[in-house]
């Protein structure tokens, strides 16, 4: 991609102290100062012609309680066909 030969132009944004920090530290490890990251992602952004990463929605945590034997019996027995035995004792008996 070819280096703008434009005036510069600042941003000023705001961010959580504790984010910064860590994001710096990581670009640091990289050998890259925050502008130099930031001009990194804008120019990755222009390239993609968006957010140059997936972007994805973190699901709550669903909590399910677990279905009744004989609701899941009857669907199984639905779908296959299937004769189910209810208590252990009929399946005893069929054995």
């Amino acid at each position: 991609m070819p280096v703008s030969t434009g005036a510069n132009a600042n941003i000023n944004i705001r961010v959580d102290r504790d984010i910064k920090n860590k994001a710096q530290d990581v670009f640091a490890a990289l050998g890259l100062d925050m502008t130099t990251a930031v001009n990194i992602f804008l120019r990755q952004a222009i390239r993609k012609n968006g957010i140059p990463f997936e972007l994805i929605a973190e699901q709550a945590e669903v909590k399910r309680t677990p279905p009744r034997l004989g609701y899941m019996k009857g669907q199984i027995k639905e779908l296959d066909g299937h004769d189910w035995f209810e208590p252990l004792d009929d399946f005893k008996e069929y054995m």
